[in-house]
């Protein structure tokens, strides 16, 4: 390093290339912070290399949806901490992928287009445009060569190519599912989108239809979705609720006989065949192929009605109601062990594609089935007691297991074992078996809209009029029973130019609109295109493997390129996303490993959620609240080192935290600070030993608290380190050097700016992370508490390798100590070196 004072006259751009620095007075941040911005760009600094024995890092943000209100403060936390983390990998000597790309297609932009007649392409393009924007605003080193959008042909091409493959393994198949169907919005509506029988927008009627479906086949992978979390480093919290969503349960499924009706028979599943003998009852979902058909002439006009009812209500509404609501059918089963005939009810609260459509309704040992049977003076028996003895009356259901009652030759047993002997019963009786159950379903794959990839599939059409054309609405049958995968050739499917989005009345979307489109000929035969576009989540399943190699067109990506960066060392984004797009991205991850394209089990080994930034009244951030902050007020007002600085500054990284314009002035004058001590005073090579050891305790606490990603407390570590320095008339070298490049990853502008006026001529973010000795991290003296009697009566300063006897007499004459040990007799001495001073006396 030379003296800041000998190259900061010149405002002509050095040799290399790199922006000139301007004179030390002020730091001007509006006119640093984009000149260094586009040089990072120019000379290519965060290009993604790799390097043979080097050891990698690839840390990536979850893919942000361009939406049209752009980035708010909230946004740009995760986005900080993964940029320092990288900004200090590379200093560290790892190769670095840091991509950002756009998540591009879903129901926001294509709403728009139906307001305003935009084409969601434009729109999402605009969008686009003004993220990445600001992104570079904030001096992220992404490396942008590897840019790509879910919408991008060459990426639909092989999000298409992947489907095919599903579609291939007999992973995506068509089936027919019960869906809320919105006749005045032309689309199916998710469960959360409808409340008490309507639309959330617009509150439109919804009602429960069959719509055929494209369904993903992800409960085959169900045990290794919940038993490979073992393989990863992820919160608890998130690890939990992915196990949940699976939702593995061992029991039996058990088969009663419906009385009068030879044949027919209802399956239920149960984790609790030890509770059967307290079976008082059956309940059918109102969708249940058997209902009608068993369901008494006196009792039906009743039930018909109660199924129209449930038609209307989302299954979110049907599981949620806390009073639970049913009619009887008039119709019995048989118990499977007693003989006894038990009525069968229907109940909305059962759910026709949950499980078996069936329930056996054990009301003492279940909270849902005790409410049920005292609203309909349903009876009530105790099969399960805790302790063994048998209880007249239940005041609730006890759920617990315990020891079995009331169960004939299965008395006495505890619910372990009693499990166990009712399945093997049933097992002998041809009644029942043991089975794995999960709560997980398949993967709804269909979406009724336009703006999705295009499901590559189509159907051979059958024509009335082998002349006939279906263009022209000639009458023809598609075979949708005959699906035919595009060839890989054919790949992308690109969607029509439509100029009307509007889903619609037809449930097929508003692709069949698109005739010219949907219908072809080939070798003579009709042919008709798949309708129905994926979901937004297709596009997040896999982004993380094109950023490996995002420009090849031979192949999603090449061998060598999943070598050299995967898996994801790092992955951060919300906790919004812990179950669905998690367990989306895993489930296709896993498809691709048993097709031979992955190597490793599971994509992503490290995974934090940043938490949530409020709005300054404590609230979540929205237009409607009127509570966003736009970061380019900030940027513009303080720059956006003082963002970064603030964001990371404010708490942990996974709290959730209150913006608060006031303070950014803090960080504001660190970063001041920064600029006018590192360029102000001239540099010595001289070192008193005080500084010194401060300078290896900063690099030390910086250096361990970036790699646990608590970048508060870094921060105020490098806060500490300034504030020594401020006060020396000359700044030692080592100790102004070891600052500026802990500081560079967090405030990446004014370090460059300040490491300039030194005379350095290539970026600071392609020098070494400074080393720290740990002998001198080590204090010469430590601050112990005298405890009397184990009770702390006073402290002393003792150096490290004190004696025994030098802390003992320390101790004796420690201030406050002295009034406890007077006039009494020491009995005993106990000395920790570091830990423990105490003085035992009688």
């Amino acid at each position: 390093m030379t003296s800041p004072t000998a190259n900061t006259t010149s405002p002509s751009t050095p040799a290399d290339g790199a922006p000139a620095a301007q004179e030390p007075a002020r730091y001007v941040h509006a006119e640093a912070e984009p000149r260094w911005q586009r040089f990072w760009e120019e000379t290519g600094v965060f290009r993604a290399v790799r390097h043979e024995g080097r050891p990698k890092r690839y840390v990536l943000d979850m893919f942000p949806y361009p939406s049209g209100a752009g980035l708010h403060v909230g946004h740009p936390e995760g986005y900080t901490a993964t940029d320092i983390y990288c900004r200090y990998s590379r200093m560290k000597g790892f190769d670095v992928l840091h991509p950002m790309g756009w998540d591009a297609f879903g129901l926001p932009a294509e709403q728009y287009a139906i307001q305003t007649g935009t084409h969601p392409a434009e729109t999402t393009r605009k969008n686009i445009d003004t993220f990445r924007r600001q992104l570079k605003m904030l001096g992220f080193s992404y490396d942008w060569e590897r840019e790509f959008g879910t919408i991008d042909d060459n990426y639909v091409r092989w999000t298409q190519w992947i489907f095919v493959k599903l579609f291939e393994r007999g992973l995506a198949y068509q089936d027919k599912v019960l869906v809320n169907w919105c006749p005045a919005l032309g689309t199916v509506l998710a469960n959360e989108e409808v409340i008490d029988g309507k639309s959330e927008r617009g509150g439109h009627p919804v009602v429960r239809t069959p719509l055929r479906q494209w369904m993903l086949r992800i409960t085959a992978y169900a045990d290794r979705l919940a038993e490979d979390l073992s393989l990863v480093d992820w919160p608890e919290g998130t690890v939990s609720m992915q196990r949940n969503w699976v939702g593995r349960s061992e029991g039996a499924t058990i088969s009663f006989d419906v009385q009068g009706f030879e044949g027919a028979k209802i399956d239920v599943f149960t984790t609790r065949p030890d509770t059967l003998l307290g079976c008082t009852y059956v309940v059918l979902a109102p969708e249940h192929a058997l209902v009608e058909k068993i369901t008494s002439a006196e009792k039906l006009p009743a039930v018909r009605a109660y199924m129209q009812a449930a038609a209307s209500k989302s299954d979110l509404d049907r599981t949620s109601e806390k009073t639970k609501t049913g009619v009887p059918t008039g119709a019995m089963v048989i118990h499977p062990l007693t003989g006894q005939a038990v009525p069968i009810w229907v109940g909305d609260y059962v759910i026709g594609s949950y499980g078996t459509g069936a329930v056996m309704a054990v009301p003492g040992h279940d909270e849902r089935d005790f409410a049920f049977a005292k609203t309909f003076e349903l009876p009530v028996i105790e099969v399960v007691s805790p302790d063994g003895k048998l209880h007249d009356s239940l005041d609730a259901a006890y759920v617990d297991e315990g020891i079995l009652v009331r169960s004939g030759k299965f008395d006495g047993l505890k619910s372990t074992d009693g499990k166990r002997a009712i399945v093997d019963e049933l097992v002998a009786l041809g009644k029942g078996a043991p089975k794995i159950t999960y709560k997980l379903r398949d993967w709804v794959f269909s979406r009724q809209r336009y703006w999705g990839e295009p499901i590559p599939v189509y159907f051979p059409v059958d024509m009335k009029d082998p002349a006939g054309d279906p263009r022209k609405g000639d009458e023809h049958v598609i075979r949708y029973d005959k699906p035919i995968a595009v060839p890989e050739n054919e790949l992308p499917l690109r969607l029509p130019n439509l100029v009307d989005f509007r889903p619609g009345e037809d449930p097929q979307g508003p692709l069949a609109r698109a005739v010219d489109w949907r219908f072809f000929q080939k070798d003579g035969q009709w042919y008709a295109r798949e309708t129905n576009t994926m979901p937004q989540w297709a596009g997040s399943c896999w982004y993380y493997l094109r950023f490996a190699d995002p420009k090849n067109d031979a192949e999603p990506w090449s061998q060598k390129a999943y070598d050299d960066w995967m898996p994801v060392d790092l992955y951060i984004g919300g906790a919004e996303h812990g179950v669905l797009h998690l367990l989306y991205a895993r489930f296709w991850h896993k498809v691709l490993f048993d097709i031979g394209k992955v190597r490793h089990p599971e994509p992503f080994l490290k995974l934090v959620h940043q938490g949530i930034i409020l709005g300054e009244d404590g609230e979540k951030m929205s237009k409607a609240r009127g509570n966003v902050v736009n970061p380019d007020d900030i940027v513009k007002g303080y720059g956006a080192d003082c963002l970064r600085l603030y964001e990371m500054f404010m708490g942990p990284l996974e709290a959730v935290k209150p913006w608060q314009s006031a303070q950014i002035q803090g960080v504001v004058r660190f970063r001041d600070r920064i600029f006018s001590i590192l360029t102000g005073r001239p540099l010595v090579d001289a070192i008193d030993d005080a500084t010194k050891r401060l300078v290896h305790k900063t690099i030390k606490k910086v250096t361990e608290d970036i790699e646990s990603l608590s970048f508060n407390t870094a921060i105020s570590a490098m806060m500490v380190l300034l504030n020594h320095l401020g006060s020396l008339k000359e700044l030692p070298r080592e100790a102004a050097k070891g600052l500026l490049l802990c500081v560079s990853p967090f405030a990446p502008h004014v370090a460059e700016e300040v490491w300039r006026l030194w005379g350095n001529e290539r970026s600071i973010a392609l020098e070494a992370w400074p080393t720290f000795d740990p002998t001198l991290c080590v204090d010469d003296v430590i601050e112990m508490a005298v405890q009397v009697n184990g009770k702390v009566r006073g402290r002393v300063t003792l150096p490290v390798k004190a004696s025994e006897d030098e802390a003992r007499n320390a101790a004796l004459t420690a201030e406050g100590v002295s009034a406890f040990t007077t006039g009494k007799t020491l009995k005993k001495f106990i000395y920790v070196p570091g830990k423990i001073v105490n003085l035992v006396v009688a």
